[in-house]
């Protein structure tokens, strides 16, 4: 019945009256890079155009501009078309992962989160109703409440990250003493701000009167050389998944992105298996469940230090070669699928092959 209908109306689109003012065209047909662009577009606000370099207006962070930050961003736009392309085409033929809602904002695409989540097929939902994971993103030291969720939730306990709070879970569950109180150490220390992302560190020698707002750790040595060291681990689920290991000039310590080179590891192959629990049970101390934690081992006394805690970072590592970027993208992505699947990363399924 339906095609003897179809058969009796006209087809109009031929007619010379039409045909003679107006063309009437196919729906356009999208390249992969168009459909990519307009799933991540209105993102350019988050920026301001300062002194010479570019704002981030939430965090107040600074970033000059130049050949090297512009070298930096297309290495990041490769590796973005990258993951965005693998999620993209394992949607399209049926393999994509669960539906995650981020509030109170939604990430941007330069967050490691957006690119892992790409990468496993997830959909970003903008309605809570349908969405199988709720992830808290705020990216702030001091957080709000997290409100209410039906399904799982992802980083809704983790609301503090100040230096304070950092250096006083890593006492309580290391057993052994990062922040100190300057006018009663003596030697060299560390003072930065509470704040996060701030890369505002300086060495001060103690005695020294501490100032409001700032908070101070023992001075970590890493190396004998002219060289520190940075072990950038990636969490999910609260355990350790990959290791960026970031090597930089003494005098860049605290500079953001100063790195000589960069490597990936396995966390087995960095840290102890004693080291791997008390790293997972710091983070359920604190609450996180995604993130990347910046830990420093001691030259001297072997002993690895939490100093920072990024549970909205940016990553992986602009500095790691494209290989290990995919390799660690892949391991987070199957930690986070089995997170939500099952509560927590299955050790089976997170392999990291560096």
């Amino acid at each position: 019945m339906a095609a003897r209908i179809q058969s009796k109306v006209p087809d109009i689109s031929t007619h010379p009256a039409l045909t003679a003012h107006t063309q009437i065209a196919a729906p356009k047909r999208r390249s992969l890079g168009e459909r990519i662009i307009r799933m991540e577009r209105g993102w350019f606000t988050d920026f301001a155009w300062e002194n010479g370099g570019v704002v981030v207006r939430k965090t107040g962070a600074t970033t000059p501009l130049n050949a090297e930050v512009l070298g930096h961003v297309a290495t990041w736009l490769h590796y973005f078309f990258v993951t965005r392309t693998v999620g993209l085409a394992k949607r399209l033929t049926g393999r994509g992962g669960s539906t995650i809602w981020f509030s109170p904002d939604a990430p941007r695409p330069w967050y490691m989160i957006r690119s892992v989540a790409a990468w496993a097929g997830m959909g970003v939902v903008s309605d809570p109703a349908r969405a199988d994971v709720a992830f808290h993103f705020d990216d702030s030291t001091w957080s709000p409440p997290g409100g209410t969720f039906a399904g799982r939730t992802i980083n809704y306990a983790c609301r503090d990250i100040s230096k304070a709070r950092v250096n006083a879970l890593f006492g309580q569950v290391f057993g052994y003493r990062l922040g100190i109180e300057p006018m009663s150490w003596s030697g060299e220390a560390v003072e930065k701000a509470q704040e996060n992302s701030m890369h505002d560190g300086r060495i001060v020698v103690c005695p020294t009167r501490a100032h409001e707002g700032r908070c101070y750790q023992r001075l970590v040595r890493t190396s004998h050389l002219d060289e520190v060291h940075d072990l950038r681990t990636a969490c999910v689920g609260g355990r350790p998944i990959a290791v960026w290991i970031k090597t930089r000039k003494r005098a860049d310590r605290f500079a953001s992105g100063a790195n000589l080179r960069v490597e990936a590891q396995a966390p087995e192959a960095v840290f102890s298996a004693s080291e791997l629990d008390r790293i997972a049970a710091f983070n359920a101390a604190i609450g996180l469940e995604w993130g990347t934690l910046d830990i420093l081992r001691d030259v001297d006394d072997g002993r690895i230090y939490i100093v920072d805690v990024n549970k909205t970072d940016v990553g992986p590592v602009l500095q790691l070669p494209m290989r290990d970027k995919i390799a660690s993208t892949r391991a987070l992505a199957r930690a986070l699928r089995s997170l939500i699947s099952t509560g927590r990363p299955d050790p089976g399924a997170i392999r990291f092959d560096a």
